[in-house]
């Protein structure tokens, strides 16, 4: 399935449907008098969130979505009936917008939240409703409201417990492989990541959801590589594994690099509890993991975990630590295990 995070969508709700004219005609009944019915409402447009969709790409191939309009009165009383409603679903984590793609309608965060864009039009009333002792045969009626039309934005920030951050080729896919039945796309080259991974980690019988987004480079807040775009898939994770690969000749220079991009693009990333790795240590010897992991300590102010991905060698540690973070935060009590 291919990886969607935004798209346009045209919708409006449906017109209400016409009221009306009509006069009740039987033999034996003198006075018949008006009896034209009411016009149904319009279908209203829905977004609704759901479970077992994390893409957009349905929005792709069909961006216009319309209410269906209600159906017009009749005689003998007879209202019309109200129009279907048009719903568009929705991964958890999507959030609406107007046009202007800045303007929030509204943040799809739970399973089986709704919420209605756009309502329908009104029906029209039929010339029943205007009967009075000054005007008993009256000849005429509303016809529907019209419906709402505009244009939405929808952006998808997946919903994780974790995310993990680093430069290209920092061993964040190998990582998200070696933890969780994800299967990334993994190879010896930048960029490999092209969109959002999500895993599914277990660890002393606790299970979090892991984010890999694609590696950022020095003026990614500019657009350069792929931009920061991606971000926006970790502002909800709870906390942030930022990995730098031992195989990077200046540790501290990859550290600030991202740090450096978290900054410029802001939105409170910088303020979420992160945990620091120096990844891939199995290229390393003795004294190359000591210097490196002395020097990433000094540029970030607290010691790395060590970890290897292809070994598995310090994994079990540095899970723990993200596990730590997401109990305390979601509130539920600790695990005594060391």
């Amino acid at each position: 399935m291919k990886f969607l995070d935004q798209a346009k969508v045209y919708i409006r709700s449906g017109e209400g449907g016409a009221g009306s004219v009509s006069f009740r005609r039987e033999k034996y009944i003198e006075f018949g008098g008006p009896d034209g019915g009411d016009g149904g409402r319009g279908g209203d447009v829905w977004v609704e969130a759901v479970e077992g969709l994390n893409t957009l790409i349905d929005y792709r191939y069909q961006q216009h979505f319309k209410g269906e309009t209600g159906g017009h009165g009749m005689g003998r009383n007879r209202s019309g009936a109200k129009g279907s409603d048009a719903t568009l679903k929705v991964p958890v984590g999507t959030q609406i917008f107007e046009e202007d793609n800045e303007t929030l309608i509204c943040d799809m965060t739970v399973e089986g939240q709704r919420f209605r864009l756009a309502g329908g039009g009104n029906g029209g009333f039929g010339n029943a409703h205007f009967k009075s002792s000054t005007n008993q045969a009256p000849r005429h009626a509303n016809p529907g409201l019209e419906g709402v039309e505009k244009t939405i934005w929808l952006r998808l920030k997946l919903i994780a417990d974790a995310g993990l951050l680093g430069l290209p080729n920092a061993g964040k896919s190998t990582f998200l492989a070696a933890v969780t039945r994800a299967r990334p796309k993994i190879a010896n080259y930048p960029f490999t990541t092209l969109h959002p991974n999500l895993g599914v980690a277990t660890i002393d019988g606790r299970e979090f959801v892991i984010a890999d987004i694609p590696g950022l480079i020095e003026g990614a807040h500019e657009g350069t590589g792929i931009g920061d775009r991606f971000l926006g898939h970790v502002e909800r994770n709870r906390v942030l594994l930022h990995l730098v690969s031992g195989q990077e000749e200046d540790v501290a220079k990859a550290y600030r690099t991202v740090i450096g991009e978290l900054d410029a693009y802001g939105h409170g990333i910088r303020e979420k509890p992160e945990i620091l790795a120096l990844s891939q240590i199995d290229t390393l010897d003795d004294e190359e993991r000591a210097e490196k992991s002395a020097a990433l300590a000094a540029a970030a102010g607290r010691e790395p975990y060590l970890i290897s991905a292809a070994t598995g060698e310090g994994m079990t540690p540095v899970l723990r630590a993200l596990r730590d973070v997401i109990v305390e935060a979601t509130g539920q009590p600790a695990d005594s295990r060391d």
